[in-house]
This record gives structure tokens, C-alpha cells and sequence, in this order.
């Protein structure tokens, strides 16, 4: 293990790797070393739906400025790469039932054509539509920007044919889809090591200061035997650790976890189009059950809220090309739990396949066949490690040369190339973009700052 470093990232899922690739791809510094005591890129990383989007309409344009820089550097490494990591443009899908969430739709659609995100066009009939172009099956080249919002339950039927017929509006948000994570990330890995990043396998203990200033970090090794790196420059990468880290520091981040899970199954009855991008249904539902079946779960404490309102947000896609059957399915309906430290390996939720199946029944129909007898599944998931309103922290941490590039609530793999990017100028002292104050840690010294993000209607999670 080398004695010095200039700098050390705590974290080496896709956060941590894109910040030492900017480090010394983007900039030269060559002396970086990652420190985890996992393979990279297996906590959390590697359990998303490994989706992307510049849908994110808000008081502001800065996370709609952010993602459409990050993108631009995901085509650039998919350009670079022959599309290694398979970046598709499939978009993603919102459905309502709910007249007034069209309504919602359409100012949405608006205020993300005024923030940056592309040009919404709108089809009140089936003639209307007819300039709708569907997405590929594969790639990112000569796809539409912007969006298009369907109004019109004919077009919705025409062109998506799988939604329940009681579908009032549909919005096709297009610069957005999916890629391979693993393989992005081992791209970035690969590319960041032949220019001199070293990775560590092991566990920052410490972080020691002097004089407000970082000096050096503590690393144990798997056997338990500690090893400091001197360093001037330390960035907390730890994703659903990073408050822990923080910590070593005296600071406190303001972050809580979310526990996400997602599950795969096989479609074999062919009921997801397998061209569709990623499909959400934004309506609240309350499941349906039979009566015998809802009478028993409201009679206990433990169950009845499986009979209650149920949130918004169920969501699936397809997984694999060409002859997969394969169906990603999700369903956040844990976030009521916060979680100050994340816990591992998560907590079981043995219903959670048939809860995502009766919940996504609401939006495609044809899943009702697979309720009664479900297909073989495999869950997995993570945390989604967030500020209050779900926008990341990139930057100095108020202590000399510590920094964190952290919170990517359930939007890590999107963002990480201009989260890198941004927290490498920080690190060299390069020009900022104009969003970097508002992921800075500094805006929560802001009052009036305090006060705006607590009146934000949405803060763009699904």
C-alpha cells in the first residue's frame, strides 16, 4: 500500500470511480487511490434499475443542467467505447388515470422545455400522433429530445397497446433509458487505472486533521492491520456510509437511507412490449384483493396497510435484448422508513414480489396472469442515501482539502460522470459550473435556501 497519496476516495462504487477517473483522466492527477474493503462497484451500485434520465423538472434548472451534462458524457464514453456498456435511449414512460395529473403532465412537460430538457410535443388525437416517433430497441443516435405527451386515449391505445384502457394521458420523456452499470463502471475503472489510479481493498478507520486540515488517512486491511496514507485530499464517496465517514470528520451530513428493492422475473406470456422504455404508473392505488383476503388483512395490525392507499411510482422495464423475457419490476413503497445507518444485508420482505405484481397490474393489465401463481423472481436492492429534497452533495465538506461526492438517491449511474466532473474541479480549483452551488453542502448555510427547498411540490423521485 503506497505511503502517500494526493488524493484518497473513501468508496469505490460508481461515485468513487467516476470521481478518480475525472481525477486522473480528466485532469491528470495521477497519484489517486481508492479504498474499499468490497470489490467495486457490488454494494449498491449494481443494484438499480440502471436508468438514466434529464426529466427533472423543478424550481430550477439545475438538476435538469446536470443531467443533460452527465448524459453528454455517457454518449462520449459510450462513443469511445463502441457503446460497451449498452446505452440505450428507450425513455421513460409516466401513465395516469387521473385527469388532473394530466393536467400535471402537460405543465411538467412545460416547465422541463423552459429548464433545458427538450421540446414537448403534445397529441390530442390519433391524427395528432402520427409524427410520434417509437423508440428503438437498441442504441442513443437520431432519437427524439424532449418529450411526447399523449392526451388521447385512442393515440395511448395505438401506441401502447399494454396500458389499461382507463389511461388518460401518457408522457414520453425521450433523452432518457437505460445501460449496463457493471460495465460502465468497469469502463471508467479500467481507463481511470492505465492513468495511475490504485485500488485498495480495505476500510477507512480514520481521517486525521490538523489544524482544520486533512493530513492523512487510516485504511485497515482485512486482517485488522492499520496503514495511514499521507494525503492533503480526501473525498467521501461511501454512498449509504457516507454520514458514517462524515462523521470521522466532525461533520454531520444531512442524509438518511431508503431501503429500495427491485425484482426480476420471466415474462413468458409476452405481456411487456419489449420495446417499451421504463414504465410508471404515476397514480396512488389501493391493491385489489378478494374479499376473504382483504377482510384477513385488516383484521391484523401488521397487515393492514396492504389494503390501505398505496403510493405512487410502481415501475417496470425490460431487462436484456433481442430474445430476453426478462422484466424488471419496482415498487418504493418502504421510503416511510428512514434509516440513519444502513443495514446489511437488508431487511427481507418476502411479499414484495407479489406486491409489485398486484400493484403494476393497475397499469398493465395482462400481468393479472401471473397474480394467482407468480413466475420465479429474484429480489434484490439497496439504499437510497438522500438530502430532504433529493438533490446530491458534491463538494468541499468546510474542512481543508475533505470533500463529498455522496446522496444519489436511486440516480448514482446517471449522474456519476458529471458528479465526477464537478468534484474534480473542486478538488483542482477548475471553473464551476453554475449548478455546482446548488450541491454544494454550503447552500444549507443559505436561509432563504432552507425555506424554498421545504415548499418544493416535488423533488423528482419516482
Amino acid at each position: 500500500m503506497s505511503d502517500t497519496a494526493d488524493v484518497v476516495i473513501c468508496g469505490a462504487g460508481i461515485a468513487g470511480v467516476a470521481a478518480a477517473h475525472a481525477l486522473a483522466v480528466g485532469h491528470g492527477v495521477r497519484n489517486v487511490v481508492l479504498v474499499d474493503e468490497r470489490a467495486p462497484l457490488t454494494l449498491t451500485s449494481d443494484k438499480s434499475t440502471e436508468a438514466y434520465r434529464n426529466w427533472w423538472p423543478s424550481v430550477d434548472d439545475a438538476m435538469i443542467c446536470f443531467m443533460n451534462r452527465s448524459i453528454d458524457l455517457l454518449e462520449q464514453h459510450a462513443d469511445a467505447s463502441d457503446n460497451r456498456f449498452l446505452l440505450n435511449r428507450r425513455g421513460y414512460v409516466y401513465a395516469t388515470a387521473d385527469t388532473q395529473r394530466a393536467a400535471l403532465f402537460l405543465a411538467d412537460a412545460r416547465l422541463a422545455e423552459r429548464q433545458g430538457a427538450g421540446e414537448v410535443r403534445v397529441y390530442r388525437s390519433r391524427d395528432d400522433a402520427v409524427q410520434y416517433l417509437p423508440s428503438a430497441h437498441t442504441g442513443f443516435r437520431h432519437h427524439p429530445l424532449g418529450s411526447d405527451l399523449f392526451l388521447d386515449q385512442n393515440a395511448i391505445r395505438d401506441y401502447f397497446p399494454f396500458l389499461a384502457d382507463g389511461i388518460v394521458a401518457v408522457l414520453h420523456a425521450r433523452r432518457c433509458g437505460w445501460l449496463s452499470g457493471q460495465q460502465l463502471g468497469a469502463y471508467l475503472l479500467d481507463e481511470a487505472k492505465a492513468a495511475g489510479v490504485t485500488l485498495v481493498a480495505g476500510r477507512v478507520d480514520a481521517v486525521h486533521v490538523s489544524r482544520q486540515r486533512v493530513i492523512g488517512v487510516q485504511v485497515a486491511n482485512a486482517r485488522g492491520a492499520s496503514h495511514t496514507i499521507s494525503t492533503n485530499t480526501f473525498v467521501n464517496a461511501a454512498g449509504p456510509f457516507a454520514k458514517h465517514v462524515a462523521a470521522m470528520l466532525a461533520v454531520d451530513l444531512p442524509v438518511f437511507s431508503e431501503l429500495h428493492l427491485k425484482v426480476a422475473f420471466e415474462d413468458a406470456l409476452g405481456v411487456v412490449h419489449r420495446d417499451t422504455g421504463l414504465v410508471i404508473l404515476d397514480d396512488a392505488q389501493t391493491l385489489e384483493w378478494c374479499d376473504e383476503m382483504r377482510l384477513a388483512l385488516a383484521a391484523s395490525d401488521e397487515t393492514r396497510w396492504m389494503t390501505e392507499r398505496m403510493p405512487a411510482g410502481v415501475h417496470l422495464r425490460p431487462e436484456g435484448y433481442h430474445q430476453s423475457k426478462t422484466v424488471l419490476m419496482l415498487w418504493d413503497y418502504h421510503s416511510a422508513h428512514r434509516y440513519e445507518d444502513a443495514v446489511f444485508p437488508l431487511p427481507d420482505d418476502p411479499l414484495y414480489p407479489e406486491l409489485a405484481m398486484r400493484g403494476m397490474v393497475r397499469l398493465v393489465p395482462g400481468l393479472q396472469q401471473y397474480v394467482d401463481r407468480l413466475p420465479h423472481s429474484f429480489v434484490d436492492g439497496g439504499y437510497y442515501t438522500k438530502t430532504e429534497e433529493n438533490r446530491p452533495l458534491i463538494g468541499p465538506l468546510g474542512i481543508d482539502g475533505a470533500f463529498v461526492c455522496a446522496a444519489f438517491s436511486g440516480f448514482g449511474l446517471m449522474a456519476a460522470p458529471a458528479a465526477g466532473e464537478l468534484l474534480a474541479a473542486h478538488i483542482t480549483r477548475s471553473a464551476l459550473p453554475e449548478y455546482a452551488t446548488s450541491f454544494s453542502l454550503a447552500r444549507y448555510e443559505d436561509a432563504s435556501y432552507r425555506m424554498r427547498f421545504k415548499q418544493w411540490r416535488s423533488t423528482g423521485q419516482l
